[in-house]
């Protein structure tokens, strides 16, 4: 089933030079993961906030279940490289801040926010500040925040780039973990990252762009199941496919 559709995007500031994004073209289904990688500066970022709603494309529609969107989605999310939370807010708080749209009373969502800090983890630390949490669990209440509105789409700006290897290892397979359960609305994730090993473990589609002016170089679709042996030969296989795409 077809959720998202991004038809010939494009995007530039047009007092102050070139375009940064030209006419990038790709669908996003039911049970997707889809990466989206190129060179520093390309314009990912921008996509990954076209896409959420909160920057506007220079042309080209994007289709939300065949509607054209124009602006924020409350089923598309998002969960920022730099955590995003409110210092002065307990980890409670924060989550509760992605309720604030649902129409119900302040007890039932800090119930559902902590239900969620412990789905994600974080039981009895509601009642702690951000900056006593360590950057893996900041960005767990990051998570939290972004599915308390049951999101169908999930987007993530390079979610793993600021933590510790082992750290973020843990927070991929609990990403994947998300998508694959019953239990929460999330049935689309796309990523923005430079790791292009993280891109082949995680994603089942991997879109490739070029420096910008972006446009789509190739669309790599992987269909191994998850987990992913790093050792496997067809593992690596794809991410020298990557890298040799990306080199062109």
């Amino acid at each position: 089933m077809e959720i998202l559709d991004l038809e010939n995007i494009s995007f530039g500031y047009a007092d102050i030079g070139p375009q940064i994004i030209s006419d990038v073209s790709f669908t996003v289904n039911k049970g997707d993961f889809v990466s989206i990688v190129g060179p520093s500066g390309c314009g990912k970022s921008t996509l990954l906030r076209i896409i959420a709603g909160l920057v506007k494309s220079s042309g080209g529609n994007i289709l939300y279940h065949e509607k054209r969107i124009a602006g924020p989605v409350s089923k598309i999310s998002f969960v920022f490289q730099d955590f995003a939370l409110m210092p002065w807010l307990t980890n409670l708080e924060n989550v509760k801040i992605g309720l604030s749209r649902v129409d119900i009373s302040d007890d039932e969502k800090a119930r559902r926010a902590k239900n969620l800090l412990e789905r994600v983890g974080l039981s009895g630390l509601g009642s702690s500040y951000p900056n006593a949490l360590s950057g893996g669990m900041k960005q767990r209440v990051g998570i939290a925040r972004a599915i308390a509105s049951d999101p169908e789409v999930l987007l993530m700006d390079e979610p793993f780039s600021a933590l510790d290897e082992l750290t973020a290892n843990t927070l991929r397979g609990d990403i994947v973990y998300m998508l694959e359960s019953k239990d929460i609305s999330v049935n689309a994730v796309i990523m923005v990252t430079h790791n292009v090993e993280e891109a082949v473990e995680l994603s089942n589609k991997i879109v490739v762009l070029s420096s910008k002016p972006s446009k789509i170089k190739r669309i790599i679709n992987i269909n191994s199941s998850r987990p992913r042996n790093k050792r496997a030969p067809e593992f690596t296989k794809i991410v020298d496919l990557v890298y040799a795409t990306l080199a062109r």
